[in-house]
This record gives structure tokens, C-alpha cells and sequence, in this order.
């Protein structure tokens, strides 16, 4: 497969729903907005550009890993499913809950994810194992389309960030990202 992919670097609806959330989310704001651009990109690669699937690809982005900021906690998947599902209510968004609690609880899922909402849910997973391990997992795209998408919107060093948070959280990094693995790694 060529670079045929097609960079998305700004939505309304993202900035949207990143503004309550942008001071606490502080001096990590860059780099946390970049990877939701970055996995959004392959994401609706995966679903063939689907925009009926991208309002919600789009929230469950932006609230993926929310609680490491809000809840200063790196077991974050519940906490973060959480503040999404109470924002679609109180917002009136009208987002399946089952759907966007699913694609936010299963993005780390290590094995393909078969369950309901599967085609949007593994979109969602395979997008961030691409970002989350900065291309070396390319879940079926290829080196140019990984590159294009990594030249088009900076990194900020996410990577380096979520290693600061593991350390900070944990109390050391090793401690820190063992409690991650063991509560947002799913098989």
C-alpha cells in the first residue's frame, strides 16, 4: 500500500471537547492533542473515512487516557470511560454509551477485539498501538502511511510524556508502568 492516507490535524468537535479540559491537562496539552490527531488519522483510515463512526472515534479519543490528568491515576481506563459517558449524557451528544465505553476500555487491548461495536472499537485499538508504540506496531499500514502521519502532526514527545506520568504516578517508572500493565493492558 502507497501513503494514501489522508492527515486530519484539526476538527472542531476535538477542540470542542479538549477546551474544559486544557488547563488540566496543562504543559502535556500538545503533546496529548497530537496523539489524538495522529490515532484519529489511522482510525478513520481503518474505517474507510466513515463519518457517521468519526463523532464518536472523536470523543472516545479525546477522553482515552483523560483521567491521567483529571484523576491523576494510571489505572485510567474506568475513571476516563466515566467522564466520557457523563459528558455524552449532560451534553445531550446522543453517542451509543455502550460504543464509546467499549472503544475507550478495549484501545489497549493486545489481541484483535471481537465483541459488539467491533469494527469501530478495533479501529480505535489498532489506531493507538500504532501511536502508542510510535510506529514500530503498524497494525497493517505501512512505513510511508505511519510517516506521513508522523510528519504532519508533531509528536511533542508523547512517549516521554506518559514515561514522566508513569514515574510521577507511580512513584518511580518501573512501579508506575507495572501498574498500568496490569490495569489497562487487556488481552
Amino acid at each position: 500500500m502507497t501513503s494514501g492516507i489522508t492527515i486530519i490535524d484539526h476538527s472542531d468537535r476535538i477542540e470542542a471537547l479538549f477546551a474544559p479540559y486544557k488547563d488540566i491537562i496543562g504543559k502535556d496539552y500538545d503533546a496529548y492533542r497530537g496523539h489524538v490527531y495522529r490515532i484519529l488519522t489511522y482510525a478513520m483510515h481503518f474505517l474507510d473515512g466513515d463519518e457517521a463512526a468519526r463523532p464518536l472515534v472523536e470523543t472516545a479519543f479525546v477522553y482515552h487516557d483523560i483521567a491521567l490528568w483529571t484523576e491523576n491515576e494510571l489505572a485510567y481506563l474506568e475513571p476516563s470511560e466515566e467522564y466520557a459517558l457523563r459528558d455524552n449524557e449532560k451534553h445531550g451528544w446522543g453517542l451509543d454509551p455502550e460504543e464509546l465505553r467499549a472503544a475507550i476500555h478495549w484501545h489497549h487491548k493486545v489481541l484483535p477485539y471481537r465483541g459488539p461495536h467491533q469494527r469501530v472499537v478495533d479501529a480505535v485499538r489498532r489506531a493507538d498501538w500504532i501511536d502508542a508504540t510510535d510506529g514500530k506496531i503498524r497494525k497493517g499500514l505501512s512505513k510511508a502511511q505511519v510517516a506521513k502521519v508522523q510528519n504532519a502532526i508533531p509528536n511533542y514527545d508523547f512517549g516521554a510524556v506518559l514515561q514522566r506520568l508513569a514515574g510521577d504516578l507511580g512513584g518511580n517508572k518501573v512501579r508506575g508502568n507495572l501498574r498500568v500493565h496490569r490495569h489497562v493492558f487487556k488481552w
